[in-house]
This record gives C-alpha cells, structure tokens and sequence, in this order.
C-alpha cells in the first residue's frame, strides 16, 4: 500500500486510522477482536492475568512461582530468560538463564499445565522461544525495530507488543500494524509505563499511563493489557495500580510475582508474594465485575 505521508505528527489523525494503520482501527464502534490462545480467551468478559518472575532465575523456582500463580488464578506464567537491561553491566546476583530458561519455562509449563509468555529479543532466538512461548512477548526496547516485529509475526505466534516508554500512542499503533500486515492477527497491546520529567518516586523510571487504555480502545480492536509492575517499579504501588487497570478497562493485567521479592535477582523493589498476589486476584475480581466483567 503506498501512501504519501501528508500528515506527520505525534496524535492520531482520521487520516492514519485509514491510510496508515487501517487493520489496526476500528470499523466502527462496537468492533473488538476475540480470539482464543492457549484456552484463554481474550476481549472477551474474562480479564486474563500474567504472573511470574521478572527472570527465569532457576528450575525450582519456576516450578515453584508456576504452582503458585495458577492456583492462585493465573491464566499465564511470564518470565524472561533473555532479559534486556538499560546498561551493560551486571551485578554478581544477576544471571541471564538464557537457553536453560527457556528449557525451565518448558518443564513449568509442561508439568504444572500453564501457558507461557517470554520475551524474544533476536530473531535468532526465535524458533528456540517458539517451541515453548504461546504468546511472544516483543519488549519496549524493539517495539520499532520493524525488521525483528515482521519476523515475529511471520512465525503465526500470539504476539504482545509492549509499548515503548517514550513513544506516542499513533507510535504504538504503526508498529501493531506491521505484526497484522503480515496476517497475524492474534496481537495483545501492553502499556508498561512512559517516561515523564518526574514519578513521585527516585526509584520509580516510569508514569503508568491509565488514559492510553481508553484512548487505545476508541481507536483500535486489540485487546489492551496493562503491566503495573513495571510501570511503577515500587511494590506498595502496584495493588492500587492494577486495581485502577481494571477499573480503566483494561483486557488483562501482567504482575511480577516471586517468593522472596526483596531477593530477586531483577528489579527487587516491584515483585509482589504470593500472599499479596492472591489477595489482589481476589480484589480485581471484586472490581472487574463493577465493569460486567471477571478475573476468575
């Protein structure tokens, strides 16, 4: 499709929704895709939840956090083995488990019955990642790197696209266009937290930006799922956050979870226990069916 780029700007125009992200928008107001992954169904009633370690720290560990997050209502295990961080260095605690996490991500699965999401973040990696993922998860850091998105679409895999931390809503959109281009429709939105002069919080990097839910699902069908973990980056913070992601209409939530919070490997300061994660199912739900809604 050829089209001269008349209108650049960062706000959505009616000229994009028709020339440059047209299988993204909505054909009209009550248009929303439904589709099925792994049993879950998603833009449905049913507000799927991700939960699990920011990284694949070990086999028993994750073994351990799969038992748990499903028990406790999870519909999908998350966590990363390939594990992108802001700067080159690594402390002695932080071990990037790589093609052993994956394998571990396999065994949980497997063994405990869950669905898998893992971040893919070369296209070399890609046929290892698709033998486990059910959904792949393409990382802030990619979300415009076109070449390695049209690779993930092509491989036919449920794909969550992670919103980058500085990018604008219209941004977000022209990337998911290139995952449907491709004829992979299965695509999942993820709003984790934008970069703003201030966050309340030193140890906060990002703004959790609730009104991109509502403003997504004006404009486009997907299903739009917020990460509250990562976007305040503060423990105390992500309860109210993910009960307000509910309250937002959001169509899924992805949370941190692991059994010693304060001693895991990555980003200590988000993760919630088990105990709190199981309380907090139990609360969305009570928020979730305010909006006719249901978590578990």
């Amino acid at each position: 499709m050829a089209i001269e780029n008349k209108f650049p700007g960062k706000d959505v125009s009616l000229e994009d929704l028709k020339t440059k992200f047209p299988l993204v928008a909505k054909k009209n107001n009550n248009h929303k895709s439904c589709f099925d992954i792994s049993g879950v169904t998603f833009g449905s009633d049913l507000i799927p939840i991700f939960a699990g370690p920011n990284m694949v720290e070990s086999k028993e560990l994750i073994l351990d956090i799969a038992q748990n997050v499903k028990s406790s209502g999870a519909h999908f295990l998350r966590g990363g083995a390939f594990k992108p961080l802001t700067f080159p260095y690594r402390s002695d605690k932080y071990k990037e488990t790589r093609e052993s996490g994956i394998e571990w991500l396999k065994i949980a699965k497997n063994e405990i019955n869950i669905p898998v999401i893992t971040e893919v973040m070369e296209e070399k990696y890609l046929p290892l990642v698709c033998e486990v993922a059910d959904i792949l998860q393409i990382g802030s850091r990619n979300m415009q790197n076109y070449p390695f998105i049209t690779a993930c679409a092509k491989t036919g895999k449920p794909i969550m696209l992670k919103r980058h931390y500085g990018s604008s809503l219209r941004d977000w959109l022209g990337a998911a266009e290139y995952i449907l281009y491709e004829g992979n429709k299965n695509v999942i939105l993820c709003e984790r937290g934008v970069s703003v002069p201030h966050t309340h919080r030193e140890t906060s990097r990002f703004l959790l930006d609730l009104q991109v839910v509502p403003a997504a699902q004006e404009l486009t069908h997907l299903p739009i799922i917020v990460d509250p973990s990562h976007a305040t980056f503060w423990r105390p913070w992500v309860k109210s956050m993910a009960l307000a992601s509910v309250a937002s209409g959001a169509d899924g939530i992805m949370l941190e979870v692991h059994p010693d919070p304060p001693n895991a490997a990555v980003d200590p300061l988000q993760p919630i226990d088990y105990k709190e994660f199981s309380d907090l199912i139990s609360s969305m739900d009570a928020v979730a069916k305010t909006q006719e809604r249901k978590v578990k």
